[in-house]
């Protein structure tokens, strides 16, 4: 009773703390109006007679706001120091005309040719060695001082023109900053990166031994000899991974410098009903949103049907996988702000894509319920029309490429518009979490350390970072329990239920205060990998994984891999049989520590795969295989919240249940129908209790 108490305070807390500091968010997005839809719109693509009748188009079909402007840069200062704001003034008129409001960008993920060709130093130099040339985007180094000047300019007269513009409602900087994955070795960024080691280090003697630098004579006499490390240029592509480890978090902090710095220029600049934001693409190098402390809450972009997965079943790759919007809205939901929305989601088919489908009939509805589901504030699609020119051709629209006729995906964005309203006349403010899922409550802990050294350091070719995080999400998901991915500056109290899956980079600081979560009551779920290094990636001088050890109720332990072709067996004392071939850890337990599985064959015979330590009202499950399937998790999942007197759903993997402000919303990624089972007691709102291949069910308890 005491979680749930908590849970029912926490959330009130949060609602009462964000009355002031999302003050901003909400005269944008009424929480009374639920939920907001939106299109990205290019006026300078189209020719200005058409802008009129497009903008009042899309406000016909009841989209209410409008973006403008991330790609501009070119148009609005055509010459160095020569401005025209002209064009986007009459865009952001016409819009207001016909009650859109706009969302205005930076447009430093494009800068103008004059820039690039006078100042071939703002660019970035690729791993190869080549300077990256005019075109496309995310091509300037956000190291290089010039480049920032430029950019502070330009972001400086936009917030000045259109601060205080009461149709503007607030600014996205960039988009997608990231540089797509591309790293930038820009003698800008070098030399930027020897004085953040300095800075981090204070001398080279540190560094040296931190490093490990000794073997392979890799010791450094000052810090003007180090360069960013590139793959591409030492022997077996191997390189130093602390060295590895330091470059991702330089690039992320210069990442999140460039986009606070854009945040605090226009935060000096607009008024206070206007916010900031920028559109991140998730667990995506190097961006760590933790670091971009100066937005008001943060935005992503996803994109489900690209030919990349397969999704689930006959249909999938047309549907999508749950967890690509469900784990981003979980995430970005704890993040600034404890608001979010999705800037970018597609309304049909995409250009570039490994293959490009179309999206199954209701798929793109299904995913803006998704995120609606996941209390998101509004869903942004790009884009509104169908450009008939440049390097998105075959991008959809909302629109044909006749200029009126709407997509299949904008016939769903009109349904859902004529839905919302339905929804809006049921809402009740009041509405508290029920119980049964507020017992339930669980979070995962999620770092972009652990996930930058894993995915270099895999070990084994099978190992797969996000694969084994997802696995537990998507099992989590399907017992029914509410999720927030958290980070460690969240407090952990306010779980019944914490999972830190292959957690690897720890201190003991971060222990101790598993130990207290533990001691409180809470019941903490680690998996391997967990603890095996400090926080600068060094292993302990220790038995392996030293210091959750005692936590855990475990002696020592050591990992084993298997080939891909052969399965190591497990089972579990109720005779449940499970098998693994990715990573296994093989535990000695101490006396006294309950044992939840053994492995079954190969020399470790016997020895235990899971183990459970009770302390007080609390306890700590250690689950030591990654499996491909899940069971394993799932059935330890399952036996932890059933063991803690709490009930779980039975729900397979592609069907979400969620709530949302008194709202159940049920949705199926999967290819068949399936059966909600819903109480009699229950007013469908939306859909029906058979649930149909990309379906969305909404309905009330009475």
């Amino acid at each position: 009773m005491q979680y749930i108490r908590k849970s029912l305070l926490f959330l009130i807390l949060i609602l009462v703390v964000n009355v002031y500091s999302n003050a901003n968010i909400d005269s944008s997005f009424p929480k009374d109006q639920l939920f907001a839809l939106g299109s990205y719109y290019y006026p300078e693509q189209w020719d200005e007679v058409q802008w009129e009748r497009d903008l009042k188009k899309m406000s016909e079909m009841g989209i209410s706001f409008t973006h403008f402007a991330e790609f501009a840069w070119a148009m609005l200062e055509p010459e160095e120091g020569k401005f025209d704001f002209t064009w986007l003034d009459k865009a952001v008129n016409i819009a207001g005309k016909y009650g859109l409001k706009v969302i205005l960008c930076t447009p430093s993920p494009t800068p103008p040719v004059w820039l690039s060709t006078n100042y071939p130093d703002v660019l970035i130099v690729n791993e190869y060695g080549m300077r990256l040339q005019h075109g496309r985007r995310q091509h300037a180094s956000w190291s290089s001082d010039r480049y920032r000047k430029y950019v502070s300019r330009i972001v400086g007269l936009l917030a000045e023109r259109y601060g205080n513009n009461p149709t503007v409602i607030g600014w996205q900087i960039d988009n997608e900053p990231g540089h797509y994955g591309a790293l930038d070795y820009s003698e800008n960024a070098q030399n930027k990166f020897r004085i953040w080691l300095e800075n981090k280090y204070g001398n080279i003697d540190n560094l040296n031994r931190i490093w490990g630098n000794s073997f392979w004579s890799e010791n450094y006499q000052n810090f003007g000899q180090i360069r960013l490390p590139n793959q591409q240029a030492t022997p077996d592509k191997l390189v130093n991974p602390h060295a590895m480890l330091d470059m991702n978090r330089f690039m992320s902090d210069e990442l999140a410098s460039f986009i606070n710095m854009q945040a605090d220029i226009l935060h000096g600049k607009i008024n206070k009903n206007q916010w900031v934001t920028t559109n991140l693409i998730p667990v995506f190098n190097p961006a760590d949103p933790v670091k971009m402390n100066k937005l008001d809450f943060t935005t992503y972009t996803r994109y489900l049907v690209t030919g990349h997965n397969s999704g689930i079943g006959e249909q999938g790759f047309r549907i999508g996988k749950p967890e690509d919007i469900g784990f981003s809205n979980d995430q970005f939901r704890n993040f600034i702000g404890n608001e979010f929305g999705v800037m970018e989601l597609q309304p049909g088919q995409v250009n570039w894509g490994i293959f490009n489908p179309q999206p199954f009939p209701g798929a793109v509805r299904m995913w803006v319920y998704h995120v609606f589901a996941g209390g998101g504030k509004f869903v942004c699609n790009y884009r509104f029309r169908q450009p008939l020119r440049g390097s998105e051709q075959f991008h959809n629209g909302m629109i044909l490429t006749d200029g009126v006729s709407l997509s299949p995906g904008g016939k769903e964005y009109v349904q859902i518009a004529k839905e919302l309203k339905t929804l809006h006349k049921k809402y009740d403010e009041s509405a508290v979490m029920p119980q049964s899922m507020a017992v339930r409550r669980t979070a995962i802990l999620f770092d972009m350390n652990n996930y930058w050294e894993m995915e270099y350091q895999k070990v084994t070719f099978q190992w797969s970072t996000m694969g084994h995080v997802h696995k537990y999400y998507n099992k989590l998901k399907s017992i029914g329990a509410p999720v927030d991915v958290i980070c460690e500056d969240k407090d952990f109290s306010d779980y019944p239920f914490l999972v830190a899956p292959a957690y690897q980079l720890l201190d003991s600081a971060l222990v101790k205060r598993w130990e207290k979560y533990v001691a409180n009551g809470g019941h903490l779920v680690l998996s391997c990998r967990t603890g095996l290094k400090n926080r600068e990636n060094k292993l302990w001088e220790a038995p392996l994984g030293a210091p959750i050890l005692g936590l855990c109720g475990i002696q020592s332990m050591f990992f084993d891999h298997m080939p891909d072709n052969l399965w190591g067996k497990i089972t579990a004392p109720g005779g449940e049989n499970f098998e693994w071939n990715n990573w296994a850890d093989v535990i000695i337990p101490e006396d006294g520590t309950e044992v939840w599985a053994e492995y079954t064959d190969q020399f470790y015979k016997g020895n235990a795969c899971v183990v459970h330590k009770k302390i007080g009202n609390g306890s700590v499950t250690y689950i030591g295989a990654d499996t491909d399937d899940g069971k394993l998790e799932r059935y330890v999942l399952e036996r932890l919240y059933r063991e803690a007197g709490v009930k779980t759903e039975n729900l397979p993997y592609g069907i979400v249940k969620e709530w949302r402000d008194g709202f159940y919303i049920a949705l199926n990624y999967t290819s068949e129908s399936y059966d909600l089972n819903l109480p009699s007691n229950c007013e469908i709102i939306i859909g029906k209790s058979v649930l149909q291949p990309a379906e969305v069910t909404i309905w009330k308890e009475k």
